[in-house]
């Protein structure tokens, strides 16, 4: 069985443009790649709309296309998408149940994403030259997760991924889990995340592949089976990005019941061109060497722990500005660089208390969310 698993999907910007006139040339580079699998993966980053639709209150952009973005997957012959992300209900039920109507009318199949959690949370099984296939998608918490009333993304919770893979394991011959998540723009993935994916091998997924950074990251097999860290973007426009932003890989991956093979197909996307241009063979060395590094650090957990433990130091300064009564920019900008005061120093132990129980945790974040 031979899949295809590809990143974050959302053509903005100038593939938006090209779309809109009918031209699908940007991601032209993947048609024969998927022609050569069995199915084919895609993690929509946005709703699709009609138009009429109003965001939702949330922190961070708003995504979303329309219509054209599914004529562009029928055009590469794209099978299935992912919905677990945090993007996916940005604009409200309203966006979701529209998304969710237009992949149907289109023929794609869809997972992680649904009209309320029980929908969101439903395992897809895929039959495929007599096997079938279990694929299990969720997200970390942001402002897309659904609720028995609710539409929106499966959250990430280990005890529930727990449960639907033991049950995919019953009733599939492969189980494919593929999770949304990470930290934006850092290529490796944290010590938790770690944890985690390798306890979804242990619980009995085939394979774990991770999205969610904006760039790629390093791979390594536990137990003998595959876990996947960063894909990268498949395709989403943005002016003044910087590299790794427009670099991803595709995932080829092949399941057997004696083994599972893969390889990495690395491309730029939306660089100088609104496109996805695969790498030269010149590249594909620099891009194998710079994948061995991650490999190196992703193996050994003190390294991985260090690396992360870096990236807390560096980042520590604006975790405490989004607490602090700075609205602005500028004025959290100034905060970071120790030119503002902190007007809740003499909060901090009171308020790390709250987030480290999970008792008050969950008190919290209740009352930041129903204000």
């Amino acid at each position: 069985m031979k899949i295809v698993i590809t990143g974050d999907y959302c053509p903005w910007e100038r593939v938006a443009q090209e779309f809109a006139n009918g031209d699908y040339s940007a991601i032209a580079a993947l048609k024969p790649i998927f022609a050569q699998a069995d199915y084919s993966i895609v993690n929509l980053e946005c709703p699709i709309l009609r138009g009429e639709e109003m965001p939702i209150e949330k922190s961070g952009p708003h995504m979303h296309a329309d219509v054209h973005a599914l004529e562009a997957f029928k055009q590469i012959g794209t099978s299935c998408v992912t919905l677990a992300n945090n993007h996916f209900r940005d604009y409200g039920d309203e966006g979701v149940l529209n998304t969710l109507s237009e992949l149907s009318a289109h023929g794609i199949d869809y997972v992680g994403g649904g009209k309320n959690l029980t929908d969101a949370s439903t395992v897809r099984y895929k039959q495929i030259g007599g096997e079938t296939l279990a694929i299990i998608n969720c997200c970390e918490h942001e402002s897309s997760i659904a609720e028995e009333k609710k539409c929106g993304s499966n959250p990430l919770n280990p005890i529930q991924q727990y449960y639907a893979i033991r049950e995919a394991k019953q009733n599939a011959d492969y189980v494919l889990v593929i999770v949304h998540g990470g930290i934006e723009h850092y290529q490796l993935p944290t010590p938790r995340m770690q944890e985690t994916y390798r306890f979804f091998i242990d619980a009995g997924a085939d394979a774990v592949v991770n999205h969610h950074q904006h760039c790629y990251s390093g791979h390594e097999s536990y137990n003998g089976k595959p876990i996947f860290y960063g894909l990268g973007n498949l395709c989403f426009d943005r002016s003044k990005c910087n590299s790794p932003w427009n670099e991803g890989v595709i995932l080829d991956l092949t399941l057997t019941k004696e083994e599972i093979n893969y390889q990495l197909i690395p491309y730029h996307q939306c660089d100088a061109e609104p496109k996805v241009v695969l790498y030269s063979e010149k590249e594909k060395q620099s891009f194998e060497k710079c994948i061995k590094e991650l490999n190196a650090t992703i193996a050994n957990q003190d390294k991985l722990k260090e690396a992360y433990d870096e990236l807390k130091r560096r980042t520590r300064m604006k975790y405490r500005a989004y607490i602090e009564p700075y609205k602005s920019r500028l004025m959290r900008f100034l905060f970071r660089k120790h030119m503002l005061p902190s007007f809740i120093r003499r909060k901090y132990t009171l308020i790390n208390n709250i987030i480290q129980c999970e008792s008050h945790r969950e008190r919290l974040l209740d009352a930041l969310t129903h204000r």
